[in-house]
């Protein structure tokens, strides 16, 4: 005697199958993927909305040129510090910060980049003594010129350069076109300015006896 079977017996069953197979054996979740935080621009390329000329007593301008910001020749420091009501909204520790820099005139530093630090302020400066060297001004009192963050490189007249800084309460790292130029613990340093640049505080820029063209000027939160 035949036995019957119901013509969909064998597609419920592998149905079946299918199910208590995934069900016990779930696919693996991909780990989350850190989400970076968006830069903020901090200069927009057509005004200086947001920052005010440094009062450093000399007569160099600072205007807006082909989309950068143009910090004259000056006698000796000329500079840009960002207005109270601009900085309120930034980070003030933890932090990246970059921009895209060039020596227009003049043969030193141009790029005076002073931030805040924990409850301080120092100044990453770039092309400085003479011409060639970087270094974090101040740490535990010496400059950028005499610290362990003191290092040199040579930096054409016309020529743009990617420069970026991470701050945390730890650390200070700093690239020059990609390259990691500084690696400094700071957690049990003594951070300051030199009292020359004091007036780019909490955030502002400054060149000495240089012209600086400045643009792509951006800053983000770290991520935890």
């Amino acid at each position: 005697m035949s036995t019957w079977k119901h013509p969909f017996s064998s597609t419920i069953c592998l149905t079946l199958l299918f199910v208590g197979l995934s069900a016990s054996s779930p696919a693996e979740e991909k780990p989350s993927e850190k989400k970076e935080s968006e830069w903020i621009p901090l200069f927009d390329g057509k005004t200086l909305n947001g920052w005010k000329k440094t009062n450093f007593g000399g007569p160099g301008e600072v205007t807006v040129e082909e989309g950068a910001m143009v910090i004259e020749m000056s006698a000796p420091l000329n500079g840009v510090t960002m207005t109270e009501e601009a900085f309120k909204k930034l980070p003030k520790g933890n932090y990246e910060i970059k921009l895209q820099a060039q020596r227009a005139l003049g043969g030193d530093f141009f790029v005076g980049l002073t931030v805040p630090v924990k409850d301080a302020h120092c100044s990453l400066i770039m092309g400085g003594w003479g011409g060639g060297v970087i270094g974090i001004s101040s740490l535990n009192g010496y400059d950028a010129s005499e610290n362990e963050t003191t290092t040199y490189a040579t930096f054409e007249k016309g020529k743009w350069y990617d420069v970026r800084m991470k701050v945390t309460d730890k650390k200070i790292v700093v690239w020059l076109d990609d390259e990691e130029v500084i690696n400094v613990d700071i957690e049990d340093s003594k951070i300051s300015t030199r009292i020359e640049v004091d007036l780019s505080a909490p955030l502002g820029l400054a060149t000495f006896e240089t012209t600086a063209k400045i643009r792509n000027f951006m800053m983000r939160p770290l991520s935890e």
